[in-house]
């Protein structure tokens, strides 16, 4: 398996706008890093694909980053973690040569089980979060309080109460100047930060559409010895607590997309979904579908598609309607409303969001600067997702800052293998799956 060819194929998506930073006067780089001669330290918490292609985007910056401990539920998952990592040929991976004198991870710093983020995180000046995302907030929390910089995958959080949490943790990163990135790559692509720029040329945005439909992910089928909370770790996108519905875990990003050109977040949802074609019992709890009505205070709604049935239409894109125009963010182009062209981004200048994302704040932690704090949009668009998430499971209008504020948590209370996890499925191996009418937040 490729760990990063999916993030290099990036589906013409991507970026970040330098207006979303925050520039500080540069402190004494003490307070960033502790490496000799420079050397920023990197710890990565989630050793699975994601986090495996991250370390090797960090060790592909331009900056002195030794990747020094390494930390994962499963002992198999930081194993090939390492093995990827230490590769003499990465040519598979598209990179030139290899990383060999970049990786410090002797035994002693190779943790496994629920608490290994803790026992890693001491070791780096910057922390790597790819783990299923119902970690994120108690991850991130830790990060900050041991005050170390943070690059974490998106989304955030799986419920309102985790998000509650990344927020107050995101206070707390902002007063001690740690950088935080968050992996909505869109944010640092080119061609959608040339289209941010000119987003006046279209006027105030009235509508917006955005897209994420195709045929879904994989599936990892129960093996004899697993106990139900090793199952649902080892199969975690099919598991709300674990993932969010990929409402929340993939379309995320389409969702950020006309957030941040919006600069606002939704007040409120309503929308419809359901279990249509991915009905068997591996896939756990999550819907197939969702259509979202996401309302902004300004009248204006963003159409929200998300799809993981096969035979479909494939499409992630993200459609910006104005008074004046339109903004084609796949395309990279903006037309007025008789459909004629007043910009188009040159390809030529597309860059890897992936590795541009890594580059960026690698680069500022060793200048000393305090540049990125995308924890809170991280947050909220993430919120976007899980409250669509809610208005389909329920058919209820829910609103955004009683979501937020409602403490609905659903993570375990006990982090074990052993331990009983939030949902179980019923004597044939069912689990319970959110029925419209019934299902029932009251938040609305």
């Amino acid at each position: 398996m490729s760990y990063s060819k999916s993030r290099r194929n990036f589906v013409k998506q991507g970026s970040l706008i330098a207006g979303g930073l925050m520039a500080a006067p540069i402190l004494s780089r003490a307070n960033y890093f502790s490496g000799s001669a420079g050397e920023i330290k990197v710890a990565v918490v989630g050793c699975g694909g994601r986090g495996t292609g991250a370390a090797l985007q960090a060790l592909n910056s331009k900056q002195n980053v030794k990747i020094v401990a390494l930390a994962d539920a499963f002992r198999d998952r930081l194993d090939g973690c390492y093995a990827a990592l230490t590769a003499k040929d990465l040519s598979d991976q598209g990179y030139s040569g290899n990383f060999l004198n970049k990786v410090d991870v002797p035994e002693e710093r190779k943790f496994t089980g629920f608490d290994a983020f803790q026992k890693a995180i001491p070791y780096a000046d910057v922390v790597i979060l790819a783990t299923p995302p119902g970690f994120r907030p108690i991850h991130f929390e830790e990060c900050v309080k041991k005050g170390k910089h943070v690059f974490m995958e998106k989304p955030v959080a799986v419920d309102p109460a985790g998000i509650k949490k990344v927020l107050d943790a995101a206070v707390v990163a902002k007063q001690k100047k740690l950088n935080v990135v968050v992996g909505l790559q869109r944010r640092y692509q080119n061609s959608y930060r040339e289209l941010f720029k000119r987003k006046n040329l279209i006027g105030d945005v009235t509508s917006a559409q955005a897209w994420w439909v195709g045929s879904g992910v994989w599936v990892k089928e129960r093996q004899p010895d697993q106990t139900e909370m090793e199952y649902q770790m080892r199969n975690w996108y099919y598991f709300n607590w674990l993932c969010g519905d990929h409402i929340v875990e993939q379309h995320v990003h389409n969702i950020d997309v006309v957030n941040w050109f919006k600069d606002a977040y939704p007040v409120k949802a309503q929308g419809m979904g359901g279990r249509q074609v991915r009905t068997d019992k591996k896939y756990g709890e999550i819907y197939d579908h969702h259509y979202v009505e996401f309302h902004y205070a300004d009248g204006s709604i963003m159409n929200s598609q998300c799809r993981h049935i096969s035979g479909t239409m494939g499409k992630v894109d993200e459609l910006l309607v104005g008074t004046k125009g339109r903004i084609y963010c796949g395309a990279g182009t903006i037309t007025d409303l008789k459909g004629n062209t007043v910009y188009g981004f040159d390809k030529k200048g597309e860059n890897n969001p992936y590795q541009g994302e890594h580059d960026e704040l690698f680069a500022a932690i060793a200048k000393g600067e305090y540049k990125f704090a995308d924890a809170e949009f991280g947050a909220k668009s993430t919120l976007t997702g899980i409250i669509g998430r809610m208005a389909t499971y329920s058919g209820q209008v829910i609103d955004f800052e009683k979501a937020l504020n409602s403490g609905i948590d659903i993570m375990p209370k006990e982090y074990s293998f052993s331990a009983t996890p939030p949902v179980v499925p019923n004597a044939d191996g069912t689990y319970p799956i959110a029925v419209p009418g019934k299902t029932n937040y009251k938040v609305s």
